[in-house]
């Protein structure tokens, strides 16, 4: 075994898994106070000293036309990681989230001596159960965000571990949403519905039409309607401030914020959302929420014909609690009469609200376990483990 200090290597691909990769190096670091962190991540995992190689940034490549573009210099770069990485001799390799990236990278390490986690588990409960075995082909170890996802792994022979959410972990079990709306310049009593297309270009492009035609809707029962519009980006505030600008609802009552995506959520009335980890957050700030979620016609067609789609759900809320607790209006049944309607019906229910919070609290307690520190002893865990080879480690819980 190679002497010194412990070496974990790690690879984020995007924001998210910036801050999931932070999360842990602090927690890992907890126990191991004289490990090295070295790989590609950004400014947080940079912040929390990793040593980045590249910059998270460097992979976020989204839709077919661009990663065909990029494709040479990704390849490139994922082979650059591999070398390095095994030249670097780590005791561990983590792959965070990116699993079109990492689980090659993983794959490549494994079969040359080195131990491999792969952080957040793609969604198999959902679609393509069968990608459980590939993943257990590169990573020794799978640390999963959702307590469901463990048992798929095992019918698979793969160890998995549930280690919680980090944004449970991160979102007060009472959010204070007074003190929010005072903070956004909202008053206690107005009606306001947050809207919440997507982060990326093409799904504000798809959705933010109909959740504009669905608000006007709405609005003709709800005269003082206010919208919140949190904005990932400079990118999308400018396509979202586009189709506002095109759009017939009075500019006067709609916010485009940028970012602040939870204290929208948090200071809603009603969130109106497209499918992903956005119902999960509003979940989390105990908000009831409407989903409405299209794809690309031959896309569903393909995943309708070939029975891809395995869970009953999509939205997470109701994925957890193993029923309908949420509305989702899916492809053809996603449109501004019915999106509205079932924003109205939030509204008209105070009582089917009131009757939704402790749902939504008991699913958040039991996401909230500490991920980063779960995942960090996971990682640690491992056989040969090498967090024992350190004197002064701290002991794993």
């Amino acid at each position: 075994m190679r002497p010194g200090p412990v070496r974990i290597a790690l690879c984020a691909g995007e924001a998210s898994g910036d801050q999931l990769g932070a999360g842990l190096v602090a927690a890992l670091r907890a126990r191991c106070p004289g490990a090295q962190f070295a790989g590609i991540g950004g400014d947080a995992m940079r912040a929390a000293g990793v040593d980045t190689w590249h910059d998270a940034g460097e992979l976020a490549v989204m839709g077919l036309a661009e990663v065909l573009r990029h494709l040479p210099r990704l390849l490139r770069l994922r082979r650059e990681l591999r070398e390095r990485t095994l030249a670097w001799r780590p005791d561990v390799f983590v792959g965070i989230d990116a699993p079109d990236f990492n689980l090659g990278v993983e794959r490549w390490l494994k079969r040359r001596g080195v131990r491999t986690v792969h952080y957040v588990s793609p969604s198999v409960w959902a679609w393509r159960e069968s990608r459980a075995e590939r993943i257990g082909r590169s990573a020794d170890r799978v640390l999963c965000l959702f307590p469901m996802e463990p048992a798929i792994y095992a019918r698979h022979g793969v160890d998995a571990r549930f280690v919680g959410h980090p944004l449970a972990d991160a979102i007060a079990l009472e959010p204070d949403r007074a003190g929010v709306r005072t903070a956004l310049g909202v008053a206690f009593h107005d009606p306001v519905l947050a809207l919440l297309p997507g982060s990326r270009l093409g799904e504000i492009e798809r959705m933010l039409p109909l959740f504009l035609q669905a608000a006007a809707l709405i609005a003709r029962e709800i005269p003082e309607l206010q919208l919140l519009l949190p904005a990932a980006n400079a990118a999308c505030r400018a396509a979202i401030q586009s189709q506002v600008s095109a759009a017939a609802y009075p500019p006067a009552r709609v916010r485009i914020l940028d970012g602040q995506a939870q204290a929208a959520m948090i200071a809603a009335d009603v969130v109106l959302l497209a499918s992903g980890t956005a119902a999960l957050e509003a979940m989390l700030c105990k908000r009831p929420m409407v989903i409405g979620h299209r794809i690309a016609p031959a896309s569903y067609r393909i995943v309708k014909t070939l029975g891809l789609l395995k869970s009953r759900f999509v939205g997470l809320p109701n994925v957890l609690a193993g029923e309908e607790l949420v509305p989702e209006l899916l492809q053809d049944a996603c449109t501004p009469q019915n999106l509205a309607a079932a924003v109205l019906q939030w509204f008209a229910q105070p009582e089917a609200v009131a009757a939704l919070r402790p749902r939504f609290r008991a699913l958040h307690e039991s996401l909230r376990r500490d991920a980063s520190a779960h995942a960090a002893a996971a990682v640690l865990e491992l056989p040969g483990d090498a967090g024992t080879r350190q004197s002064g480690t701290a002991a794993l819980p």
